[in-house]
């Protein structure tokens, strides 16, 4: 009960940390590596600040996924993150259980009576910090009486063994997913006296390198450059764990030298460990992830183009983050319906049906197809991802973030559909007519269609820069195009009248045609009204 009360105290804190800054900590990440001296501080910052060296391990994955950042820059946030996450382990070895309960308390009082989010999440905070005190006062307890049962003492013993202790803390940790946690435990066995300093340090050592288990299953199903961020990740922790171990009886004395208490040598050990992954590391940077990018270069195999390229189940324990994978991977359906409005036009101002610019393996009808049948792949995917997410313990501004979400990637789909099944069959229709448009309604579908590509591109910039104005001028232009359209039907209307040979035999095409650009006009316009009135980076505009 004690360890129950320990482990969800810590994810209690950790996620209302994570909520109340979460957005703040992402941009501090983002725009901060470029040096890996600040790459470094500022992953050392936000993982005490978030008090989760996973969560920020799936946030470097993201970015790296995503091309904010490079492989290269995440190193140096990963070494500071791992001395951010010592802190857990640091405050846990502070004898404070005696006033666990009245901070529960206070914590409950403060969330419970907050009206404001930012105040609840704090409350939140302050009671996960309390309970995690007294499941460790409950474990305290509820160990004393192991010490007169000389079986579990024996299988303690075997903990000596500093191979034996490193694989134990390698197991529990990659089981339970936090470093930090698996610390506290140590702490607490310690300080029963039921393990010495020697076998604290084994079993810390394990845990370290247990912790990278993480990155691995959040980078499970990305690409290459995510997976690096894994490799690097445990090349360092292994090599600190090769380097460590045959100095364990050493480390012992110098750690009982800063101090007596077993369970601060515990903590001690933890901090000193990554102080020294960081010391050896970081000045090598550099070289280090040139040989990690040689150990594992890129694929280059022939891969399905049926994938997702930035969402993954694993990045779903931490909602923020998830988010803005979500975002990526729409901004990435937005660029392949792009590619398609972008074909589609050829064949009605062009004679001949040419191959795609982008695949010539393939003619323009086959690519098409492909990237219908991949904006249909990424709609249930992101759809299937956003529901999942929509389970976790959400605010309601999140909420209404994931949904409007939702309706964005439903309006893509619905986009791609008007090119697939209206206009790509025009193409047959046209050709079966052996006839031309008129050199003036040739002229107004490609300046209507030029409008519709430029509409695109400001969308595509709404997600990729997080530029909500863009979402405000799509809407605006939006209105002046729907003026512009009824301006180019009328001009068509008026030579049709005049009798122009070219303008009676495509009249029906012509007008098909107008009639679908004109409903992705609508789709496009209620994205960015969706983008406005939900997302966190447009809702002021609206």
């Amino acid at each position: 009960g004690g360890l129950a009360l320990f482990l969800f105290g810590m994810a209690r804190m950790s996620e209302s940390l994570r909520k109340s800054a979460g957005n703040h900590l992402r941009a501090i990440l983002s725009k901060l590596t470029n040096n890996r001296f600040l790459g470094f501080f500022a992953g050392l910052i936000v993982t005490m600040a978030i008090q989760s060296g996973s969560a920020t391990t799936v946030m470097l994955v993201g970015f790296v996924q995503s091309g904010l950042m490079s492989f290269a820059q995440s190193f140096s946030v990963l070494l500071g993150a791992n001395i951010g996450n010592t802190l857990t382990g640091q405050l846990i070895a502070f004898s404070i259980t005696d006033y666990a309960l009245p901070v529960v308390a206070l914590g409950f009082a403060i969330s419970t009576f907050s009206k404001k989010n930012s105040v609840k999440y704090f409350g939140d905070t302050i009671l996960g910090f309390g309970l995690l005190f007294f499941g460790l006062h409950l474990m305290n307890s509820a160990l004393t009486p192991i010490h007169d049962m000389p079986e579990f003492l024996n299988m303690l013993k075997t903990l000596d063994n500093p191979v034996a202790g490193v694989l134990v803390g390698l197991a529990v940790t990659a089981m339970i997913q936090s470093s930090g946690a698996f610390t506290g435990i140590v702490i607490v066995l310690a300080q029963q006296n039921l393990i010495g300093t020697e076998a604290a340090i084994s079993l810390v050592i394990g845990a370290n390198v247990g912790s990278v288990s993480t990155a691995w299953l959040v980078s499970a199903s990305a690409s290459r450059e995510a997976k690096r961020v894994a490799l690097v990740h445990t090349v360092a922790k292994v090599t600190g764990a090769l380097i460590f171990v045959f100095w364990i009886p050493q480390c012992a004395e110098f750690l009982k030298l800063l101090s007596e208490n077993v369970g601060r040598q515990t903590a001690n050990a933890h901090t000193i460990f990554n102080l020294t992954l960081a010391f050896v590391f970081l000045p090598f940077s550099k070289s280090v992830t040139k040989l990690i990018t040689k150990l594992l270069p890129d694929d280059k195999r022939k891969k399905s183009h049926l994938v997702t390229k930035f969402i993954n189940k694993h990045a779903l324990k931490t909602p923020e983050p998830a988010i803005d994978l979500v975002i990526l991977e729409i901004s990435r359906a937005l660029h392949i319906l792009s590619r398609m409005l972008e074909t589609v036009i050829l064949p009605f101002i062009q004679k001949d049906i040419p191959k795609d610019k982008y695949h010539p393996e393939l003619d323009l009808i086959q690519a098409l197809d492909m990237r219908e049948e991949e904006i249909d792949f990424l709609e249930t995917a992101i759809t299937d991802y956003i529901i999942e997410l929509s389970r976790k313990d959400l605010n309601e501004n999140r909420m209404a973030e994931i949904f409007g979400l939702m309706s964005i990637v439903n309006d893509i789909e619905h986009t791609a559909d008007i090119i697939h099944k209206d206009m790509i069959p025009m193409i047959a229709q046209k050709k079966a007519l052996g006839a031309d448009f008129s050199e003036d309604g040739r002229a107004d579908l490609i300046s209507y269609h030029e409008k519709m590509m430029k509409q695109l591109s400001r969308l595509a910039n709404v997600f990729e820069k997080k530029d909500a104005i863009q979402a405000v001028k799509v809407m605006v232009k939006g209105e002046t195009y729907d003026i512009l359209e009824t301006q180019y039907r009328h001009r068509h209307f008026m030579r049709f009248n005049q009798e122009k040979s070219a303008t009676l035999q495509t009249h029906q095409i012509h007008t098909d045609l107008f009639d679908a650009l004109k409903q992705i006009s609508i789709y496009l316009e209620n994205i960015a009204k969706t983008v406005a009135e939900t997302a966190p980076f447009g809702r002021n505009y609206t």
